[in-house]
């Protein structure tokens, strides 16, 4: 069993900055690309930022800058650090991961994390 566990959510004010942490754990024998997804209230699922293993990073053009992904291969972990937030960055956020065990390849998701950005 494979679960993705996320932290650092909260409540910040616009301008300020938030550090989110997924964790992956369980019969993992492999991740390859790892990810941040956001959901505002009425909106879709939005992609926001992804990593593969070997490092390459992909942002969505509303956070270039702003946001910088990143991992800890070892600890099996993705890092969202966002830095001058924006009220428009308030959204629940998801961290995905595609994983292979031993007897399969899935993406698996996190679930969830609010993050307000609000005075």
């Amino acid at each position: 069993q494979v679960q993705l566990v996320e932290s650092g959510g909260g409540l910040v004010q616009p301008g300020g900055s938030l550090r989110l942490s997924c964790a992956a754990s369980g019969s993992i024998f492999s991740i390859s690309a790892m990810g941040w997804y956001r959901q505002a209230p009425g909106k879709q699922r939005e992609l926001v930022a992804a990593i593969t293993s070997g490092g390459t990073t992909n942002y969505a053009d509303s956070v270039k800058g702003r946001f910088t992904i990143s991992r800890d291969n070892a600890k099996n972990t993705v890092y969202l650090e966002m830095n001058s937030l924006k009220p428009e960055d308030t959204a629940v956020y998801y961290c995905n991961a595609d994983i292979s065990t031993y007897s399969d390849y899935v993406t698996y998701w996190g679930q969830g994390t609010q993050v307000t950005v609000s005075s």
